[in-house]
C-alpha cells in the first residue's frame, strides 16, 4: 500500500470539485446549510399521502384540521422533506384561519417566493423552502406588526422539533432561543475510518468547517500501537482520522454525509487495494447525538440504492484514539503523488 504512485484519479482535480457543504451565507454572515432534495422515490417512501400532496404537487390541507394549528410549544419547524429549518414558535401567531401562521421565517434565506395563479382572478405568493424546493404554503400582508407578513404554512409541510429537542435532534444553534443557558460549542471531534488514512485525511482537511486532522489508529486492544503493528491487522486497530471542526460551519450530518461519499462502505476490511481489519469501514462517535446521526445518515444512504451492495460501515463508540508516527500526518500534503485509493462520489 505504502508504494508511491498517482492516484487512480487526480486528487487535485477532484478535490476541485469538491461541494461546498456550508452553502452561502446570510448578510449577517450566519451560515445556511444546503439541505439537498431526495429523489422523488424516497420522498414517496418518508411521506405519508397527505405530507406528499401538499409538499409536492402544492396541495393544501384543511383548516383546523391539521397538526400544528393550535400548538402553542415552543419549538421550531422544520421542512418535513429534508430537515432544513424554517420557521419559530417564537414567531407563530393565532391568525384564525385555522392554519399555522408565522410573522417571519427562522432564518434570512430560508423560503424562496413565487407568483401563484392558481386561483382566477386572484394573485397570490407563494413560499416554498430553498433547499428542498416543498411547497409551505403562501405569505400575506396582513400579519401583525412589525413585519406586517402572515406566512400561512400547511402542517403536512413541517416537522415540528421541541425546544427540549434540538440538541438531540442536530438543531443546536437554535437552542439558545429557548435556553439562554445553553451556548453553542465552537468545536465537536469525530473519528472516522474509511481506509488507508493518507487518503481519507487529505480529502477531509479542505472541507469548509474542519479545524484540523489528525491520523491514527483507534479500536483495537493494543496500548500505543505502532504502524508496524497495526499493519499486520492483529492489533484490532483501524486507521483512522480524527478531525476538530467547527459545527456553526459543519454539521456532524453533513461530515457524516460527506465520509460515505469519499470510500466504498460496501467491502468488508477493504479499501482499494487494501486489505485486512486496519481498512474497515468505521463511525467512531462521542456521544448519543453523533450515535443517532450516524445511524440515521447510514440508513438514507443505504435507501438511496446509490451503492448496489448492503453497507458494512460499524457504528461504535469512539475508543482511545492513538496518533500515528509523524511520517503519516497530512501525508498527501507532503506527498501529492503519493498512492491514495480514494476519491468522491456522487451519492
Amino acid at each position: 500500500m505504502r508504494i508511491s504512485k498517482k492516484a487512480f484519479l487526480p486528487l487535485v482535480l477532484l478535490l476541485f470539485a469538491i461541494p461546498a457543504v456550508t452553502g452561502a451565507t446570510t448578510t449577517k454572515g450566519t451560515p445556511v446549510k444546503n439541505y439537498k432534495k431526495p429523489e422523488t422515490t424516497e420522498i414517496k417512501k418518508a411521506l405519508t399521502p397527505e405530507q406528499y400532496r401538499v409538499t409536492q404537487q402544492c396541495g393544501t390541507e384543511p383548516p383546523f384540521r391539521n397538526a400544528y394549528w393550535d400548538n402553542k410549544k415552543p419549538g421550531i419547524y422544520v421542512d418535513v422533506v429534508t430537515g432544513e429549518p424554517l420557521f419559530s414558535s417564537l414567531d407563530k401567531f393565532d391568525s384564525g384561519t385555522g392554519w399555522p401562521s408565522f410573522t417571519k421565517p427562522l432564518k434570512e434565506g430560508a423560503l424562496t417566493r413565487k407568483e401563484d395563479h392558481e386561483i382566477p382572478m386572484q394573485s397570490r405568493v407563494e413560499v416554498r423552502s430553498k433547499g428542498g424546493d416543498s411547497h409551505l404554503g403562501h405569505v400575506f400582508e396582513d400579519g401583525p406588526t412589525p413585519s406586517g407578513l402572515r406566512y400561512c404554512i400547511n402542517s403536512a409541510a413541517l416537522k415540528f422539533i421541541p425546544a427540549e429537542k434540538l440538541v438531540e435532534e442536530g438543531y443546536t444553534e437554535f437552542a439558545p432561543l429557548f435556553d439562554k443557558k445553553i451556548t453553542i460549542p465552537s468545536q465537536e471531534t469525530a473519528v472516522l475510518a474509511g481506509g488507508c488514512f493518507w487518503g481519507v485525511e487529505e480529502l477531509l482537511r479542505k472541507l469548509p468547517g474542519v479545524i484540523s486532522t489528525q491520523v491514527g489508529y483507534v479500536g483495537g486492544q493494543t496500548q500505543a500501537p505502532t504502524y508496524e503493528q497495526v499493519k499486520k491487522g492483529s492489533t484490532g486497530h483501524a486507521e483512522a482520522v480524527q478531525i476538530v471542526f467547527d459545527p456553526a460551519k459543519l454539521s456532524y450530518q453533513a461530515l457524516v454525509e460527506y465520509f460515505f461519499r469519499l470510500h466504498d462502505p460496501t467491502t468488508p476490511n477493504r479499501q482499494g487495494n487494501d486489505t485486512g481489519t486496519q481498512y474497515r469501514s468505521a463511525i467512531f462517535y462521542a456521544n448519543e447525538a453523533q450515535k443517532q446521526v450516524a445511524i440515521e445518515v447510514k440508513a438514507k444512504v443505504e435507501r438511496s440504492g446509490k451503492w448496489k451492495k448492503p453497507l458494512v460501515t460499524e457504528i461504535a463508540p469512539v475508543a482511545p484514539f492513538f496518533p500515528a508516527e509523524d511520517f503519516h500526518q497530512k501525508y498527501l500534503e507532503k506527498h501529492p503523488e503519493g498512492y491514495t485509493c480514494h476519491y468522491l462520489r456522487d451519492l
